[in-house]
């Protein structure tokens, strides 16, 4: 199996938000090292699930992983010049946790 291309930086979780609402997860900010200013803080649910399929909670300072993975067929090769933008594709994120500490931000080509 090919691995799908990816990039990973390193984070570190700023702070728990707690929810307003007892029917909503707490979140975890973490900024992200190498992100643009504006962009580098994200937010995801607090709940990781361990090695053992456990719940987890990431806790304030910890340092983490971020990676952005991509299926092959929505990439494009690297140029130097700058990213090119192909017509017609769209694409969906989703962001899960794993326990090993790293969002992963999967881009599909949606039909």
């Amino acid at each position: 199996m090919t691995e799908k291309p990816s990039a990973t930086l390193p984070g570190t979780v700023e702070k728990i938000i707690k929810s307003p609402l007892p029917s909503e997860p707490e979140k975890a900010q973490i900024t992200v090292e190498g992100a643009d200013h504006l962009y580098k803080e994200i937010r995801i649910e607090n709940t990781l699930t361990d090695e053992n399929g456990d719940k987890v909670q990431l806790k304030p300072g910890a340092e983490v992983k971020v990676t952005v993975e991509a299926e092959p067929e929505v990439t494009t090769p690297h140029d130097e010049k700058g990213p090119k933008v192909l017509g017609g594709l769209t694409s969906k994120s989703m962001r899960t946790v794993s326990a090993g500490h790293t969002l992963l931000i999967s881009i599909f080509q949606t039909v």
